[in-house]
């Protein structure tokens, strides 16, 4: 079965399963005592520090290792908050982070303390200018994820942190670390080794030095004090392993599992009627995409995929054991019905890739064919731009009544021209063929050298119940 969720976890890294099976040999013994097979078992743990902090771009003393990316992130939060507490209360987060940051954002809260959540783009992207405008005299602490878990979307980290002053801010890297460099800025960093083909129950908290930390656990000897219990050495071997050797093909697996990507990209919508592709569609993770299906129940499409032979999975609804829809596509305003993200583990190959186009459509149409539903085609866009710039009216209107059918009812074309007749001419056909004339805009906006934007939003039918 072709496995196309590695954003949830990755499958175990061939690297990892090796270093694994060496270290329960030789690291099996709790590293804080002074026996030979204690001393031993520090070595490993020592070695694989220096690993992760290199990767990451920190000293191994800032790095500590967690039970899983979300303690991780819970430790992140809430200790930094306590080391700056003299500080003040105030906590800003952007609205798409992972759930482990908006439920411990909510324990602050109700604890006495304040958050503010910065809304999103489109895309899933904040703004860095609007990140920092979120900040108070009394803020304690940023927090902004590397790469949205759901939707693939780059954050403006390096942008952000430039302005946040003397606020830490704590970057969410699980999704990004070992697949793409370390942003810059960071105070705090957290990641998960399960995401980069390591062992699950393995996280990494790194606290660079001078910045204020606090546990918010009852104090332990282990981990420079930041998380209690028995340190797992044999998994931490192998997370550090695995996170080196992904580092090491990143670029060439990065560049492949993009183009594989921009397949999915492309073809979805022209193979699937009444979908959206969301995400940004160039400051991404290069193995994931996500797309949503209007007029289909998410747990059910996952399920007839997973009957065809394909593990895909979702932010719908109706996926979540709380029955709310995904906060990530709520905030930024997209669908959140039908959603399934493809997220591609390291060697898939394009035959996979091909044969999961080919299922799609199948089981979409399958999903929705008792709705008796009239879509329009498949590959009809949400938005087209004519070139019409030289060319003198007519042609412009007969471009626009040429072209105007390949845009999905309801969707927009922008007609440049540079003829001043086509002011006139344009909202006239508009106004005899029933579409709607939206007024115009500069053809800069649109691509063009010179000239204006007519824009124009084609006409949508009659509902209909059935064919």
């Amino acid at each position: 079965m072709p496995y196309f969720d590695a954003a949830s976890t990755a499958p175990l890294h061939p690297v990892a399963r090796q270093a694994l099976l060496a270290a329960l040999d030789e690291g099996w013994a709790d590293p804080a005592r002074l026996h030979r097979s204690a001393r031993q078992a520090r070595m490993l743990l020592d070695a694989a520090r220096e690993t992760v902090a290199e990767v990451l771009g920190a000293r191994a003393d800032e790095i500590a290792f967690t039970g899983s990316g979300t303690q991780a992130l819970q430790l992140g939060v809430l200790g930094t908050l306590r080391g700056h507490r003299r500080r003040g209360a105030h906590l800003v987060h952007s609205a798409v982070e992972h759930s482990a940051v908006l439920h411990t954002a909510e324990r602050w809260e109700a604890d006495g303390g304040s958050a503010t959540a910065v809304p999103v783009d489109r895309h899933g992207r904040v703004d860095a200018g609007e990140f920092a405008a979120a900040l108070r005299p009394d803020t304690a602490l940023a927090v902004l994820q590397s790469a949205n878990h759901e939707v693939g979307t780059l954050q403006p980290v390096a942008e952000t942190a430039a302005l946040l002053g003397d606020v830490p801010l704590l970057v969410d890297a699980a999704q990004s670390a070992g697949r793409l460099p370390v942003p810059e800025g960071w105070s705090v960093l957290t990641a998960s080794a399960h995401k980069w083909g390591g062992p699950a129950g393995v996280g990494v908290l790194a606290v660079r030095k001078g910045v204020r930390y606090s546990s918010p656990l009852p104090a332990d000897d282990r981990e420079n004090g930041r998380v209690p219990g028995f340190t797992n050495v044999p998994a931490i071997v192998a997370a550090a392993a695995s996170l080196r050797a992904v580092r090491d093909g990143a670029a060439a697996e990065n560049a492949r599992l993009r183009a594989l990507v921009e397949v999915i990209r492309r073809r979805v919508p022209e193979l699937v009627p009444a979908v959206e592709v969301v995400g940004h569609p160039e400051l991404r993770l290069p193995h994931l995409v996500t797309f949503s299906c209007l007029y289909v129940d998410g747990e059910v499409l996952l399920t007839e995929l997973d009957r065809a032979g394909f593990a895909v999975s979702s932010g719908s609804s109706c996926t979540s054991s709380t029955l709310t829809p995904s906060h990530v596509l709520a905030a930024m305003g997209v669908l959140t019905e039908g959603n399934l993200r493809v997220s591609l583990p390291a060697g898939t190959s394009s035959a996979e890739v091909d044969a999961f186009l080919d299922v799609l459509p199948r089981v979409v149409a399958g999903v929705r064919a008792p709705l008796g539903l009239d879509l329009p085609p498949a590959g009809s866009a949400d938005a087209l731009v004519l070139d019409a710039l030289g060319k003198r009216c007519p042609i412009p209107v007969i471009e626009l009544a040429k072209h105007i059918g390949e845009v999905a009812p309801g969707g927009r074309v922008a007609v440049l021209s540079d003829d001043e007749a086509a002011r006139h001419d344009i909202p006239a056909w508009c106004e005899m063929c029933g579409h709607a004339y939206e007024g115009e805009a500069p053809a800069a906006e649109y691509g063009g050298a010179r000239g204006t934007a007519y824009l124009v939003r084609r006409a949508r039918p009659e509902p209909s119940a059935g064919r």
